[in-house]
Parts: structure tokens; C-alpha cells; sequence
């Protein structure tokens, strides 16, 4: 990837600067936090006036070659940058970009507009994960709700079982698992049979059943995941990080939920272990669970220091 910089206002180190990258032959604008791109030392290579985007210049960005091509790319530029800077930083480029891809869609017509609202979903879910990243429930919910609004439009059943799945995850960690067993039934009855998907959602119930103090009924949904996940098939898209490793850790977030702390902090400092360093934010989401995991066996120095390492991963 070449980068070139195009700097935004000239005020302090908070103000938001564009970076132009060149990913596979194609140009496309990232939004990168000043302060980053002067610690990283890419600023020197081109500085040019330009401000952060905005709805108008993310429709005129749109004009270059397709739409759905070009919002396509973005979405995954979106992604990439997350895992550098954190959704903080992200979460309003996206926001922008969606109204731009809303305003298209809308005057689009038949397989286009279909096309583009299907896209639209995505970007409605992705937003949704910033926005819970960043501690912001009331966003979180609001794009998700409109991403599942979407995918029964479209009429795409994976996605809609997905998009269950996370309405469940959201559920239980704001406070309601009751709402969550029922979203996570509901992923599993819409989700095809022996897909990823059915493992996503046997997965959003184990942690809901956990929270809620069942851990028979817990642990037993973790062995239906494994025993699914071992004759799943691939889904493309649709849970391809899921395996035996994945279940086992998301397993001992339950573990500490039951506060079986001892065996929980055991199940993240494997995980870490094994984890590669290039995934900073599941990093810095594991290091804080394991501090609190250390916390709970009353290991409070090993928990500080863990907790530390956690603060540096995460933006």
C-alpha cells in the first residue's frame, strides 16, 4: 500500500487528516488522526490542503467507476484502518460515507439499488461494531437495528441470521440476557442448518445463559458449538474465524462471567499466546478480560500489569 498524506485544518493534534492510499491499483481516501500520521513520519511524503471527508465530497469520491465498487473497497479501507487507530477515530468517516451510500441507493433502481442497499446493511453493521467499541450503546443499537431493517428488504437469510447474532451480543453486554437468549434463538432458527452461522448463535446463547448464572446450561451450549463447528462447512464470509481455539476463549468470558476466575484467566493466556500481533484490537479486548479474569483469583499486580499491556492495544 502507498500512502499519501492530505492534510486537514492546521488546528491541534485531534484534527483528522486524509490519507490517500493506493491498494490494488486503486486510490482511496482513509481518515487518519493527525497525531498518527506525524508519529508514523508519513506526513513528509506529499501535504496538500484538503479537509476530512464530508457527505458532499464522499459523493463526489462515489464518482469515481462504480459505486458499489468503490464503497465496497471503502468498507474494507474502513476496516483495516480500525485495526490501526481504533473505531474512535473511524466511526464518523463511516457515518459519512453511509449517508453518501444511502443517497445512491436512493436513486438507484432495480438489481443496482438492490446491490447498494445490501452493501448499505454492511456498512449499517460495521457501524454498529464502532460504535459499540467505543462504549456507544444508543448508536450501536440504532445501526444495527436499521442493518436488520435492511436485510429483510433484501431478503438474505445468512446476513439476517448474522445481524440476529449481534443484536443478541449487544444484548448481553448492555445489561439484557433474557433479550438475548431469545435474539440468539431466533439467529439459530434463521441460520442454515450446520452452517457457521448456527455455531455464531449456539455461541451469543452460551454467554447469555452464563451471565444469567446457568453454567450447566452454559457449558453445555459451548459443546454443542464445538461439536457443530467440527462438522461445519465453509460459509464464505460468515464465520471463517470460527474454530475450536475462538469457542475456547469465548468460553472462558463465560467462565469468568460464572466467576470461575482460575480456569478463565487460564483460557485468555493461552489465547494470547497463540494470537497474532497484528490483531491489536482483539488483543487489547483479550488483555482486558484476562485482567479482569487475574483480578478476580486475587492477583491484583499481575492484573494491573496486564491491564496496561491492554491499554496500549487498544485506541
Amino acid at each position: 500500500m502507498n500512502a499519501v498524506v492530505r492534510a486537514g485544518s492546521l488546528g491541534d493534534d485531534t484534527d483528522t487528516v486524509v490519507v490517500t492510499a493506493r491498494i490494488h491499483g486503486k486510490i482511496l481516501f482513509v481518515p487518519v488522526p493527525r497525531r498518527v500520521v506525524l508519529a508514523s513520519g508519513i506526513a513528509g511524503l506529499a501535504v496538500t490542503a484538503m479537509p476530512a471527508a464530508t457527505p458532499t465530497a464522499a459523493t463526489g469520491l462515489a464518482d469515481m467507476g462504480s459505486p458499489f465498487e468503490h464503497f465496497t473497497q471503502l468498507r474494507r479501507v474502513m476496516i483495516q484502518t480500525d485495526n490501526l487507530i481504533g473505531p474512535r477515530h473511524v466511526l464518523p468517516a463511516l457515518q459519512q460515507h453511509l449517508v453518501s451510500l444511502a443517497t445512491r441507493r436512493r436513486s438507484a433502481r432495480g438489481t443496482d439499488a438492490i446491490e447498494l442497499l445490501a452493501l448499505e446493511t454492511r456498512y449499517e453493521e460495521l457501524a454498529g461494531w464502532f460504535a459499540q467499541d467505543i462504549g456507544d450503546e444508543r448508536t450501536a443499537h440504532g445501526h444495527t437495528a436499521k442493518a436488520l431493517d435492511a436485510c429483510h428488504i433484501t431478503g438474505d437469510t445468512d446476513l439476517t441470521a448474522y445481524i440476529l447474532g449481534r443484536k443478541a451480543q449487544l444484548a448481553v453486554d448492555t445489561g439484557h440476557p433474557a433479550d438475548a437468549l431469545g435474539l440468539a434463538a431466533a439467529a439459530r432458527r434463521t441460520a442454515r442448518p450446520g452452517s457457521r452461522l448456527e455455531v455464531i448463535a449456539v455461541l451469543h446463547e452460551a454467554h447469555a445463559r452464563a451471565v444469567l448464572g446457568e453454567g450447566s446450561e452454559a457449558h453445555r451450549a459451548y459443546d454443542t458449538a464445538l461439536t457443530l463447528i467440527g462438522r461445519a462447512g465453509s460459509d464464505g464470509v460468515w464465520g471463517s474465524w470460527l474454530d475450536a481455539a475462538y469457542i475456547s476463549t469465548a468460553r472462558a468470558r463465560s467462565l469468568a462471567a460464572l466467576g470461575e476466575y482460575e480456569q478463565a484467566a487460564a483460557g485468555f493466556d493461552s489465547a494470547l499466546a497463540v494470537l497474532p500481533c497484528a490483531y491489536r484490537q482483539d488483543r487489547g479486548v483479550y488483555l482486558a478480560r484476562a485482567a479482569r479474569a487475574h483480578a478476580g483469583t486475587g492477583n491484583v499486580t499481575l492484573a494491573a500489569r496486564i491491564g496496561w499491556a491492554g491499554r496500549r492495544n487498544r485506541r
